[in-house]
């Protein structure tokens, strides 16, 4: 459990509330990979994360993902215990158990074709941004300060890695929003969409800072204001499916899209018809792209990266 205190792990001194909540965070990613661990049975490991508090529950699953994507991957016999519990349990958080699964690529260090192959055809590209963000969370010398990808990724999977290396700024940066923008703007300038993305996300799902803070953070985002609302929709969206609400989630959601949680979560929702197959870009980026057209044309603002 202390590998998540923000003293071992080098993280910026932040408030006490806010370093209470990012830590607690953690240790509750922590608890469900335990968990799964210690059950075998699906049906019993969902209802022991179950009793999760409500808005800390996803994180639990999160967890039970990247032991569950160890498993599969280290042991000989009883494989696809990620499909089946994201067809049991998992299902209601399959966006989180999707990227607690890629923390497990980043743990051992393998070729990521086999995990994707297995998974949703659309979200499992979020694998790859646990990974990106496993990246950012415990080795943030190397791939925040000194701006180092993994070599082994090639195409799209260096996007959706900065994605959750852009998630792992709000623990990283201890939700100092100054400290957000500074960091982004050291990195080359295409990577910054996506690290905006990933901090929308980010600070919509964990939450712990107030009203202000998030207000600032829509400012110093700038032009790339419609990837931080794509990201904190990404965050209502998981949390509308998990049934789980979160006042920081809807907080965020008011602050970056101008619209409550719910009404975010169909904005994605409507973004998902007709989506087209993989092509020159995978679908999921498709689906990216819709929603921050949607909240830029919402704002006036222009598509950053476009």
């Amino acid at each position: 459990m202390e590998e998540v205190d923000f003293s071992r792990r080098g993280f910026a001194a932040t408030e006490p509330d806010v370093r209470h909540r990012l830590e607690e965070i953690g240790r509750t990613f922590i608890g469900g990979y335990r968990a799964a661990l210690e059950q075998d049975d699906a049906g019993l490991l969902g209802d022991r994360l179950s009793h999760v508090q409500g808005d800390l529950r996803g994180f639990a699953f999160e967890g039970a993902g990247m032991a569950l994507a160890l498993l599969d991957c280290i042991l000989p016999w009883g494989g696809q215990r990620v499909q089946r519990f994201l067809r049991g349990p998992g299902g209601a958080h399959v966006y989180m158990v999707h990227v607690g699964a890629g923390w497990a690529l980043a743990r051992l260090h393998r070729p990521s074709s086999r995990l994707l192959g297995s998974l949703d055809p659309v979200l499992r590209w979020l694998a790859m941004d646990g990974y990106g963000f496993h990246e950012g969370y415990f080795h943030w010398p190397r791939t925040v300060e000194a701006r180092r990808r993994p070599a082994s990724l090639r195409g799209y999977a260096r996007r959706a890695y900065d994605q959750g290396l852009g998630r792992s700024l709000w623990f990283v940066r201890g939700a100092d929003v100054e400290r957000i923008a500074g960091t982004i703007a050291g990195f080359e300038a295409n990577r910054h969409r996506e690290l905006w993305s990933g901090v929308g996300l980010a600070s919509a799902y964990a939450g712990g800072v107030p009203r202000p803070v998030l207000e600032a953070l829509r400012a110093a985002a700038g032009a790339y204001g419609p990837c931080l609302a794509q990201g904190a929709a990404f965050a209502a969206k998981a949390r509308a499916h998990a049934k789980n609400a979160s006042t920081y989630t809807d907080e965020a959601c008011h602050v970056f899209c101008g619209l409550s949680a719910q009404h975010a979560a169909e904005i994605t929702d409507q973004a998902l018809a007709a989506l087209p197959p993989d092509g020159d870009e995978p679908a999921f980026e498709v689906w990216r792209r819709r929603i921050q057209a949607r909240f830029a044309s919402q704002s006036g603002a222009p598509q950053s990266g476009a």
